[in-house]
This record gives C-alpha cells, sequence and structure tokens, in this order.
C-alpha cells in the first residue's frame, strides 16, 4: 500500500523556494519513497511525496519539509544582505 502526503505552500517567494527544490525531486521512484517538487504559480509551490510505509513516509517528510524551511531562511539571509535576484 502506497502513503502519500502532498503539501502546498504560498509565499511571495514560491518561485526562487521552488527553483531551489526542483532538482532535489526525484525523477524516478528510488527506494521505499519518492518527492517532487512542483511551482504551481509565482506565489504557490506543491511537495508531494509518497512512500511504501508510513517509516519511510515520516522520514521523506522530514527531510522535504527541512528543504523548505533552509530555502526559504536562505531567502531571508539574501534579502537581509541585498543579494537576492528580486
Amino acid at each position: 500500500m502506497m502513503h502519500e502526503a502532498v503539501f502546498t505552500f504560498q509565499t511571495k517567494d514560491a518561485g526562487i523556494i521552488a527553483a531551489s527544490l526542483i532538482p532535489e525531486s526525484d525523477t524516478e521512484e528510488m527506494g521505499r519513497s519518492y518527492g517532487e517538487c512542483t511551482k504551481i504559480s509565482d506565489t504557490a509551490f506543491e511537495i508531494h511525496i509518497q512512500a511504501q510505509d508510513l517509516i519511510a513516509l515520516r522520514a521523506a517528510l522530514n527531510t522535504w519539509l527541512r528543504l523548505v524551511q533552509i530555502a526559504e531562511e536562505m531567502v531571508q539571509t539574501t534579502k537581509k544582505a541585498g543579494t537576492t535576484n528580486e
């Protein structure tokens, strides 16, 4: 049985965050879990995770949510330093 979770994030920095996470997306199912980031609009992106079991789902969720947190922190840091593209 496959388990899945989908998170939709809305932020004005969605384009930058999604661009940093999309390369982390799995192009094919590997191991026990699969994760993908998709840009929905300039203000929204989605993380879709599938896993073969709940333990793998929890581990993948922890990984992807941490990646989102790191990307958001980096956007804020670069804005403060004045080095962002926006």
